[in-house]
């Protein structure tokens, strides 16, 4: 987590020089569950120890001023601004004003730096970290806490929507509001219940690689496996009206094979990825409620196999990352994310880390002349303020 003082000793220099309450929120990981958010299944994050830090202190006007450490830049803007400043960054915390308003709380001007040490381009979602740390710190401030954590959740989400053009699901917003250090949480995406899971591997760790490189792949790819899934859920539907399938959540292998000559057969794979996904989710949680590491890596490889065969979001760069972790006898590793580039996240033994960061680096810059960046991920806890 960020240095108190260091945030606390800008936000002293760019202010009036009286200090303010200190507020914090998390990236977050996904050790499985891609792709099953629009499908109406499983996720299964954890917030990590590093994210955003903030102070903030009402200033008695109707105006907020903004600080951002990291990017030295300063922005202002009135609480009942509709149109809101240009640049990206102060839009999420005008969102979060807007969106808090909108849920009842009196927000007035405040002034407030913060800073960041979400290890970009990671996957870890610091835009999500941002938004809870704002939507904690106005609910604490101006709304007595009289606002929800499920709001709290749905406000960045909203903010994420309307203000930053991002039609984003509530994995990244949930986790960084609900995290609770040293356990994972399975979201149901369809219904938002969800479970904590405890996540104390002993003599493991997890790892993310950075692989250092985005494809933009031609058209729209996303939309694209989206479609597919909803064509299979369509036919299983026309085949058999009285199921009322609303996602690849409600169907089952048997529906699958009972369409199969109905869609075409790149349909059928995306949804064969879908279906195991979801019950690999569900197998991850039963691993871990025995301890059972070697499992949850067992089915960490098979879901890298079906990101990368079945629904073909992965890379080159991405599929070599994990051959390397298998070379070295990790115990799991898989894309995080939506694919096409970014970062594995990698299950590995204690005793093997030296040796595996060392290969890892040295093949991965043999090949493609980039060097990886290596991340530990350490589970920690949600939104709140630091007394």
């Amino acid at each position: 987590m960020m240095d108190i003082e260091y945030v606390r000793s800008r936000f002293i220099k760019h202010f009036d020089g009286k200090t303010g309450n200190i507020y914090a929120a998390p990236g977050r990981i996904n050790l499985i569950g891609e792709h099953t958010d629009y499908n109406g299944g499983f996720v299964f994050p954890g917030a990590v120890d590093c994210g955003i830090l903030a102070e903030v202190r009402p200033n008695g006007t109707e105006t907020v001023m903004c600080y951002s450490i990291d990017l030295k830049d300063r922005v202002e803007f009135k609480v009942n601004d509709e149109k809101g400043p240009s640049a990206t960054w102060a839009r999420f915390i005008f969102g979060m004003v807007k969106e808090m308003q909108a849920r009842g709380v009196d927000v007035k001007g405040f002034n407030t730096a913060f800073a960041g040490d979400v290890p970009l381009g990671a996957g870890m979602s610091s835009s999500a970290a941002l938004e809870s740390c704002f939507a904690f710190a106005l609910n604490d401030l101006f709304g007595d806490n009289k606002v929800s954590k499920w709001e709290m959740v749905l406000a960045g989400q909203a903010t994420e929507h309307k203000y930053i053009g991002c039609n984003c699901g509530i994995m990244d917003q949930f986790a960084s509001v609900f995290g609770q250090e040293g356990k994972l949480m399975r979201l149901d995406c369809n219904s938002r219940d969800f479970e904590y899971f405890p996540f104390n591997p002993q003599g493991y760790k997890l790892l993310l690689v950075n692989s250092c490189v985005k494809h933009e792949l031609a058209g729209s790819p996303y939309n694209d496996r989206r479609n597919s899934c909803e064509n299979v859920v369509k036919a299983v539907n026309e085949k058999d009206p009285a199921r009322n399938a609303q996602t690849l959540r409600d169907c089952t292998w048997e529906d699958l094979e009972a369409v199969k000559d109905a869609v075409s057969a790149e349909d059928i794979q995306r949804a064969t990825f879908v279906l195991g996904e979801k019950d690999r989710v569900l197998g991850v949680c039963e691993a871990l409620s025995k301890g059972d590491y070697e499992e949850v890596g067992r089915l960490m490889y098979a879901t890298h196999k079906g990101l990368s065969k079945d629904y073909e979001v992965s890379c080159e760069e991405l599929d070599f990352l994990n051959d390397i972790a298998k070379e070295c006898g990790v115990t799991g590793s898989r894309i995080m994310g939506g694919g096409f580039g970014g970062c594995t996240i990698n299950l590995v033994k204690d005793s093997l880390i030296d040796s595996f960061v060392a290969t890892v680096k040295e093949k991965y810059f043999n090949k493609f002349g980039i060097m990886p960046k290596i991340h530990n991920v350490n589970i920690g806890d949600g939104a709140r303020r630091i007394e």
